[in-house]
């Protein structure tokens, strides 16, 4: 096992208190709480509580940052120049970052370090170049009475709020943070409390990048306190969320107050959908990473996958004899492919799902329980004799448990139960005919659908859901419009 590095040993070793107006401070009530090793269940660190004080102070620094002249003057230009010296920084301590990830939530070093790390810092890079790319437009109006000049301006939304998961703890904040940034917002960032390390990392390189104080304000502790408080504060102008669609909910029902605005990105329940026709030797091992990566904590998992029946045992078979060869161990061994769940609340749920699964007659072909020992290991799973209503096909398991279900022929039934779901934010399809292709591309109710690959991500490309999966995009150019407000001005000009 990789011993950790020296500037790690360090960093754990630090109080790990609150980033708000440019200092790090201990929060309001003096409490901290628990970080654990999902790979061991000991616990790491002890991290700042914050609660509904703390919120409140980093909302008034956001504020007071916003207005003033060290943000709101600085031109476009100097504020994508400090984003992307963001991005370069990540890189500078990207193997830090990437043992902080996998102590905290679980994942190899070798994921964190080739992935995360690496999308995180390409995030910074890629809206470096929006802060001086975004600018209205002239409008020529037909409006009688007057000779008229319009135009509209792309102004920052104000504060903004932004609440993170724990699956990918540090791409979720640069997700968030960077597109924030680059239109001029201030922000609030709370985190999740299962994996608060990266972020405040994250938090002392915004420092040293230069960031003015107040401008990015980290906020540790529960969804119950500290995201409710951020959720309902009046002085919020935006919620940014990321996390479970019943979260999503509360979010919503908090911002309601004055009427904030709210993007989400919340869960799915993909399809990945596979034609006898399909590259098979594409398709098996990419069904296999669909569901797997990340332990199966991704909210866009192929964690439903349909295949023709005619190829239905050899794929099944196929993605079950990948799952069996798939190293379990702490993130930390080199040796390591997949990692603990992040908590034990988790690995119940995931647990509990299989035992449902169970008791309504499907069956695993690979895998289907916990591993015994320390830690929150579930082995890689392959469920086979599933029917469309039941639990582990319609509801979201959020781990590496795939159900495989057989279809007959590509038509109308194939569509519907494929978007047969509450969900829509992902979806697969893995065949040589292009036509059917777009023609099944373009009837799946999903944000994302990939076609002969999978969980291809690019920040250039937008990603987010349709129905009960969320509201707004993430990346690529659209998600600028989640920051920033349109106004119209128009001069008569004679």
């Amino acid at each position: 096992m990789n011993a950790l590095s020296p500037k790690t040993i360090e960093f754990i070793a630090k109080p790990k208190q609150l980033l708000i107006n440019g200092r790090w401070e201990a929060a309001v009530s003096g409490k901290n709480f628990s970080v654990t090793n999902p790979a061991s269940a000991e616990v790491i660190a002890q991290v700042a509580e914050g609660d509904k004080e703390d919120i409140d102070k980093a909302v008034k620094a956001a504020r007071q940052a916003l207005e003033s002249s060290a943000w709101a003057a600085m031109t476009p230009s100097d504020r994508g120049k400090l984003i992307w010296r963001i991005g370069d920084l990540i890189l500078k301590y990207a193997d830090e970052l990437a043992e902080l990830e996998s102590l905290d939530n679980g994942k190899p070093f070798t994921v964190a370090r080739a992935a995360d790390v690496a999308l995180s810092a390409d995030m910074f890079h890629y809206m470096a170049g929006w802060a001086t790319k975004r600018h209205g437009i002239t409008i020529p109006i037909s409006a009688s009475g007057g000779n008229y000049h319009s135009y509209t301006r792309l102004e920052p939304v104000g504060v903004v709020g932004q609440i993170i998961p724990w699956n990918f703890p540090l791409l979720m904040a640069a997700w968030k943070l960077a597109p924030a940034l680059t239109t001029g917002c201030t922000i609030v960032l709370k985190v999740a409390e299962e994996t608060p390390l990266s972020a405040l990392r994250l938090g002392e390189i915004l420092l040293e990048a230069g960031l003015p104080d107040g401008v990015v304000n980290i906020v540790t502790g529960f969804g119950e306190t500290a995201g409710a408080a951020l959720a309902a504060h009046p002085m919020v102008d935006k919620i940014a969320f990321t996390g479970s669609t019943e979260v999503g909910r509360l979010i919503v029902k908090a911002a309601a107050g004055n009427l904030k605005k709210v993007s989400l990105e919340l869960g799915g329940k993909s399809p990945n959908i596979i034609l006898k026709d399909a590259d098979l030797e594409l398709a098996i091992p990419g069904a296999a990473h669909a569901i797997f990566f990340n332990h199966g904590q991704c909210c866009n998992a192929g964690s439903r996958l349909y295949v023709e029946q005619a190829i239905f045992d050899e794929v099944s078979e196929g993605v079950a004899e990948i799952a069996s060869h798939i190293k379990l161990g702490n993130g930390l061994d080199p040796q390591t492919q997949m990692g603990p769940l992040v908590s034990n609340t988790q690995f119940n749920r995931v647990c509990g799902y299989l035992d449902s699964g169970y008791q309504e007659g499907a069956k695993a072909i690979c895998g289907g329980k916990k591993r015994e020992g320390a830690g929150y290991f579930v082995e890689p799973t392959v469920l086979v004799n599933a029917s469309q209503q039941m639990k582990i096909v319609q509801e979201e398991i959020f781990g590496p448990v795939v159900v495989a279900m057989p279809f007959n022929e590509v038509d109308e039934q194939l569509i519907q139960k494929a978007n047969d779901s509450i969900y829509g934010l992902a979806a697969g399809v893995w065949t040589r005919d292009i036509s059917k292709a777009h023609q099944i591309a373009n009837r799946i109710k999903a944000g994302t659908v990939w076609i002969n690959c999978y969980s291809v991500f690019d920040a250039a490309l937008p990603f987010g859901g349709y129905k009960q999966s969320g509201w707004g995009r993430e990346m690529g150019a659209a998600v600028l419009e989640n920051y920033t407000e349109a106004k119209a001005v128009t001069i008569n000009i004679g």
